[in-house]
């Protein structure tokens, strides 16, 4: 697959040509998720605002669903230009060395939404988009998926249900310390294999947003679902930083503000449109919704406390106290 994305990035060289100069500026926005989910419907929306707001001077494509990368490529592929933005969820950055993002993976940590809006939207979330400057990225905006549940084809109930099963996960030291701490296996998967891997056992279970699951027809080969809401997805979009300060300033200015416009959009839509595919997967009838007891999802929260711990030393105690600090949380209460 380096081969294949090298290839890309050439071929990209040689379309910005001087012949290809009077052509509009093409932004390939690629993302591994279906087209009528929150973040689908946020790059259609920017796309839709950045070829209005420049006049047709940039086009836009948009490649969901991974036809054109899988999770573990679709970084390379931005760093290498054979695409100029994405929107990796918060856990891609890990392996490639920024560590940071993965503290919006602990568990419980972001009570609502309310509450992570305080974070992306001042000091401490603009300061964390600006690491990424180092792996050759601008870090444009935060995008919501919602907050995750889990699914098994075993009923989840109590921390002790976990034991034994085999979970997908993103990429991602934080998730993986989570379910160890449960006695669960975790298993690093692309997003776009899960719905296989769970139809035909190689996991037993994973977690995600109503929505997500909804529209992989996840529900389909799960037979029950737990609302636990223990975790968040949200995914920061990213541009390749020469493409992006190579633009002519007018043309970023018109994109920055159909980026602002359509994160906007995206962030109302996603609490809808998990509300709408929760409903969804009720109608099916194929997937029983289990709604744990106070004392139920107390319990769930004190099993996977240790996971702070676990991991202070890989994410930053530092960045952590002042995560809690902003979210008003405590990983002992």
């Amino acid at each position: 697959m380096r081969r294949l994305v090298w290839a890309a990035a050439a071929a990209a060289l040689v379309l910005a040509g001087p012949a290809a100069a009077q052509s509009p500026i093409v932004i390939k926005f690629s993302h591994v998720v279906a087209a009528d989910t929150p973040k689908g419907k946020a790059a259609e929306k920017f796309k839709e605002l950045a070829e209005k707001y420049t006049a047709g001077k940039v086009k836009v494509e948009v490649y969901p669903n991974s036809t054109l990368y899988k999770d573990k490529e679709e970084l390379e592929a931005l760093q290498l230009g054979a695409v100029q933005m994405l929107a990796p969820s918060n856990s891609k950055f890990g392996p490639i060395g920024i560590r940071e993002f993965e503290v919006f993976d602990l568990p419980y940590i972001l009570p609502d939404l309310a509450t992570l809006r305080k974070v992306t939207d001042g000091p401490l979330g603009a300061r964390l988009l600006k690491l990424l400057d180092s792996k050759g990225m601008t870090g444009l905006a935060y995008w919501d998926n919602g907050f995750k549940e889990m699914s098994a084809n075993r009923k989840l109930v109590a921390p002790s249900d976990y034991k034994g099963l085999k979970f997908r996960i993103q990429s991602s030291k934080v998730l993986e310390a989570q379910f160890r701490t449960l006695g669960a296996i975790p298993q690093v998967m692309a997003f776009s294999d899960v719905y296989q891997a769970l139809q035909t056992g190689v996991v037993d279970g994973q977690e995600n947003t109503w929505s997500n699951m909804y529209t992989q027809k996840m529900h389909e080969v799960q037979k029950y679902a737990t609302v636990t809401t223990h975790g968040y997805i949200g995914y920061v979009v990213v541009v390749n930083k020469k493409f992006w300060d190579g633009l002519p300033a007018d043309v970023r200015e018109a994109c920055a503000k159909a980026m602002k416009e359509a994160t906007d959009y995206g962030n109302n839509q996603s609490a809808k449109e998990n509300d709408d595919a929760l409903e969804e997967i009720k109608k099916s009838g194929k997937t029983e919704i289990v709604t744990l007891s106070a004392e139920q999802n107390e319990a769930m929260r004190k099993a996977m406390m240790p996971v702070y711990k676990d991991v202070a030393s890989r994410v930053g105690q530092p960045l952590i106290d002042e995560f809690l600090k902003e979210t008003g949380r405590s990983p002992m209460n």
